[in-house]
């Protein structure tokens, strides 16, 4: 549910002789529909020739390398071939003045030498040094899988027993901070339970960080296994009170383990699904694009469309999904755009993007999905949390369809909650909009942090 098609910027470089004042780092803000995004291409000289990086802050992502820089009679050429962007500007007077284009886009950019500090995102809650608790770097096996897990565990100090917590991220590739938009939320909730007596192991993902890469048809039982392997892990060395905390999609993934391994003794869900994905992705886009400023109709149109894909992928059973759910794609298609119809090469190109990303083996396994098939089982301690301005994971429907399953498990150690004010990364929001994610300083409420910590701790 974490998904979000993000803006990154990729460069590096060949540069003429004649470039020794480009050398720095260069910030300007792309002005995309009303909304800023600033950006930063950093070059340095590599004997004669030049390499560049690019900072997107509103993203979190840093010193990212280039494809080709190129500077001649004071022009500039940055170009990312594999996101498929170009910026051309001419330097002069300390300023560069181009355009940035992208997917048929263009826009004016201008770039001056950045300035101390510039757009650095503030982060007041990201913990800092000197740590009163122990460190811990460390590896495992998934023995299914065959993949190796790196992550960091988090101990109070001078502690003998005490509980611990695997943290579980949501969908997407995520390191072991759960790092998002310059946010590290899985790192401030470490750092806040140690000081409280509290154990954490946190994992980078699959292919990101110390991990090694899955593969394409990895679901979200893969992902599940990493996280049985690492309850088994801490097993395996002593500790006796282990539990999970899922945000998203890692509050899927947290119940199918939990469901499984007797070992996991406490759970805790951040805005995880309750009811049925088909239902819950609905519920999502309904939420998103009202906050996007879509109208009535078109919401009805869009949840049609949807609906109807969601049902054919969650029914089928054949074994070319992509080849028969195409057609009907392009069919709900053509009725949307009606007398506004694109080129035929680019509604194939869309049309190609969508196939891809529908009949991917992890979507078709989420979209079948039912939460309340694990939920239903449990009997351990569960704590389910939600925002009431998550627009991602509805909190009223899916805290009711937690509740729902529990009570049908007999479970009668289980707490739901709802926050106030809250959105999907439990920060203090205004609307809840994804948008508003990277211009919240606030990484987690600390009222959260407060009741996840004092609940394991009565567990």
């Amino acid at each position: 549910m974490k998904k979000i098609i993000l803006l990154l910027i990729l460069i590096s470089g060949y540069a003429s002789v004649f470039s020794q004042e480009i050398i720095g780092s260069w910030a300007g803000e792309l002005n995309v529909q009303g909304r800023k995004i600033p950006l930063i291409f950093n070059i340095k000289k590599i004997g004669d020739t030049y390499e560049s990086t690019a900072d997107s802050p509103m993203q979190g992502a840093k010193d990212i390398p280039i494809d080709n820089t190129i500077f001649s009679n004071d022009e500039l050429l940055l170009d990312a071939k594999k996101l498929g962007f170009q910026y051309k500007g001419k330097f002069e007077n300390q300023t560069i003045t181009g355009t940035f284009s992208q997917g048929g886009m263009t826009i004016d950019l201008v770039l001056s030498r950045k300035k101390e500090n510039e757009f650095e995102l503030k982060r007041p809650q990201e913990p800092k040094t000197p740590f009163n608790y122990i460190i811990q770097e460390v590896t495992f096996t998934n023995p299914k899988d065959n993949n190796i897990l790196a992550g960091t565990l988090t101990l109070p100090k001078d502690k003998k027993e005490f509980p611990i917590a695997v943290l579980i991220t949501g969908s997407g590739q995520e390191n072991r901070d759960s790092e998002i938009f310059g946010h590290k939320p899985f790192w401030v909730i470490a750092d806040d339970f140690a000081k409280k007596g509290i154990g954490v192991l946190r994992i980078d993902d699959r292919g990101i960080g110390g991990s090694s890469k899955g593969n394409n048809n990895d679901t979200s039982e893969n992902f599940a296994g990493d996280i049985n392997s690492a309850v088994d892990f801490l097993s395996k060395k002593g500790y006796k009170n282990i539990g999970l905390i899922g945000h998203s999609e890692g509050g899927l993934i947290a119940p199918m383990v939990a469901a499984k391994n007797k070992n996991v003794k406490f759970l805790i869900s951040m805005a995880g699904p309750g009811v049925s994905i088909d239902e819950l992705l609905l519920l999502q886009t309904k939420a998103l694009s009202k906050s996007n400023g879509a109208s009535e109709e078109e919401i009805i149109a869009t949840s049609a469309f949807n609906k109807k894909l969601y049902s054919f992928i969650k029914n089928y059973d054949g074994t070319n999904l992509e080849t028969e759910i195409r057609p009907i794609f392009i069919e709900e298609l053509k009725k949307s755009f009606a007398n506004e119809l694109p080129s035929e090469t680019e509604l194939n190109q869309y049309v190609d993007d969508q196939m891809q990303q529908i009949t991917n083996p992890w979507f078709v396994y989420f979209i079948k999905s039912n939460p309340q098939d694990y939920w239903s089982k449990l009997k351990i301690p569960v704590l389910a949390i939600n925002g009431t301005k998550d627009l991602q994971v509805i909190a009223t429907e899916n805290l009711a369809g937690i509740k729902k399953a529990l009570e049908k498990a007999g479970n009668k150690k289980f707490e739901i909650k709802s926050f106030e004010g809250l959105n999907h990364l439990f920060q203090t929001a205004t609307t809840g909009a994804v948008s508003e994610y990277v211009t919240i300083e606030e990484t987690i409420s600390p009222a959260v942090l407060n009741t996840m910590s004092n609940w394991i701790l009565k567990q």
